[in-house]
């Protein structure tokens, strides 16, 4: 029996089985001379589904090469199966539906979105194997994989990243221009990947930003135009190991952050297997996996197709708003933010002492030391996208976003360990426990959403959707009948109440559309 067999098959049945639906057929205006128009289902073709094709791909790698038995992304069809442990009553799930571990989904995910990952662990967990993986389901060779991995060192240069002028050139070069640049090979390449990112020296680390956030290197004002990629990078401590503190504009760039778990001994046999056989899993992935470059681009394309519901989005509207408002921060409404605070250079216990107007364990935004930028944004909308398009859905529904939503901002939305909600005893855990806090954060704000019934009573919303259908033929009349009804719901909302974030965004963009309203007056008016 052939050894590689088992670690180089791939299963032939439906990886998340379901009735098949027909596909809708794209209209051509060449077959309206093709003779009586053909209903029913686009013709069959024996190419696999490329979501059908990302699952095989998670199943073969979760089973076959990384050892990763934690199903720590779950969902349920119907109430689970819920045990209590231990001293802590800390719940033990067992999920009803296909659930996955977020060590392998989500570098898979960020090489269909061609974003970037940082793996984070202790040495020996299967950081650089998962990143050379996703490498080959590029479809370069495992050696040239290897070979164009980056591995950061207290001495490396630019040049040692990016690439040296040629030395002839130098010599007899008139101007720069006629400098030729030997460029490394890694630049060209759709996967890339940077071990130990953070031993890289900080004027090295502003070049790999460069090539990281724009796509291009430079050398002596020679420029390389780099592909879109997919991204891994690996450190075994992100909060402050390394030789060299990371630059906050690198880190920023990083879309997810993904922890390595302990491994289980009780797969301690999978190891002895791979020992006895000689056996090493990157060098056995299966050709069905594989994907070439124009799937990696179909990929793209069709997981931003994947609808974002707006009950959905307005769930994520509501989260996003409870964490930059900084009451004490500013004098004008629009400076009342933690960014102020944060670039003010004042003590943050100094600006939190004086913030005394809310409840401090009610307000979610209390529990962080920042809000979120457009960047956490969309990277929150497209790996949602992703997973609902990897789990074979035309839509994203909010457990997809609450399932990344962990991963994302691990690294970008930042605890304020003083805040009231660490002192319960029952959140100790949250102070060490990033992924779980950040997914409480998101249950309590979807809990406040239902209590303020914001799927039926959204009055802000309302105005948003009439002002988006447009001005076109818009009387006097009725634009002074919108100033009004806006003027009066800002009346009502600031009515004795404490000023909360997502209030403070809906008066944001009251006063944003009282002031489109009156800009299209003045221009009624010049008529």
């Amino acid at each position: 029996m052939n050894p590689f067999k088992p670690f180089q098959r791939v299963s032939r049945a439906p990886t998340n089985p379901r009735p098949a639906e027909p596909a809708p057929r794209a209209f051509d205006v060449a077959s309206l001379y093709e003779g009586p128009l053909e209903t029913g289902a686009a013709a069959p073709t024996d190419a696999t589904p490329l979501d059908e094709k990302l699952r095989q791909a998670y199943f073969w790698i979760v089973n076959s090469a990384i050892i990763s038995p934690h199903y720590d992304v779950e969902y349920n069809e119907g109430p689970p199966q819920s045990y209590v442990v231990g001293d802590r009553k800390r719940p033990l799930t067992l999920p009803s539906a296909q659930s996955y571990s977020s060590y392998v989904l989500l570098p898979l995910l960020t090489f269909a979105t061609r974003r970037k990952c940082l793996l984070v662990g202790g040495p020996g967990r299967g950081k650089t194997a998962s990143a050379i993986l996703m490498g080959v389901l590029a479809g370069y060779p495992l050696r040239d994989v290897r070979r164009a991995m980056q591995h950061g060192h207290p001495q490396m240069t630019i040049a040692d990243l990016l690439g040296n002028p040629l030395p002839a050139d130098l010599v007899n070069a008139q101007s720069m221009d006629a400098i030729r640049i030997a460029w490394r090979n890694w630049l060209s390449m759709r996967v890339k990947i940077i071990d130990e990112y953070n031993r890289i020296p900080t004027r090295t680390q502003s070049a790999l930003l460069t090539v990281m956030g724009d796509n291009y290197a430079e050398v002596l004002n020679h420029i390389f135009e780099c592909p879109e990629s997919a991204w891994y990078l690996t450190a075994n401590d992100d909060r402050g190991g390394g030789t060299y503190q990371v630059i906050e504009a690198l880190r920023d760039r990083i879309d997810v952050v993904v922890p390595a778990l302990a491994f289980n001994p009780r797969f301690l046999e999978q190891l002895l297997s791979r020992i006895e056989q000689n056996l090493k899993p990157e060098e056995l992935v299966p050709q069905e996996i594989v994907f070439t470059e124009a799937e990696v681009d179909r990929l793209g394309s069709q997981i931003r197709a994947v609808e974002l519901p707006v009950p959905v989005r307005r769930r994520l509207e509501f989260f996003a708003s409870q964490f930059e408002l900084m009451e004490g921060a500013g004098a004008q409404f629009e400076t009342m933010t933690k960014d102020v605070a944060r670039l003010s250079g004042v003590e943050w216990s100094e600006i939190t002492a004086g913030d005394d107007g809310r409840d401090r364990l009610k307000d979610l935004g209390c529990q962080t030391r920042n809000g979120l930028s457009v960047r956490n944004l969309m990277t929150l909308m497209i790996y949602s996208k992703g997973l609902a398009f990897f789990r074979g859905n035309p839509s994203v529904d909010l457990e997809d976003l609450r399932q990344v939503l962990p991963f994302v901002l691990q690294d970008k939305l930042h605890p304020d360990l003083e805040a009231p909600f660490f002192a319960l005893p029952e959140n100790g855990a949250y102070k060490t426990d990033r992924l779980g806090w950040l997914r409480r954060l998101f249950d309590l704000s979807c809990e406040e959403y239902d209590r303020l019934d914001l799927d039926r009573d959204d009055p802000v919303g309302n105005l948003g959707a009439e002002f988006d259908r447009g001005l076109d033929d818009l009387s006097e009349r009725e634009t002074r009948a919108r100033l009004v009804r806006i003027e009066q719901l800002v009346a009502e909302r600031v009515r004795g109440k404490k000023l909360y974030g997502h209030l403070y965004d809906d008066l944001l963009k009251l006063k944003y559309l009282h002031q489109r309203y009156t800009n299209y007056l003045h221009w009624l008016r010049a008529q």
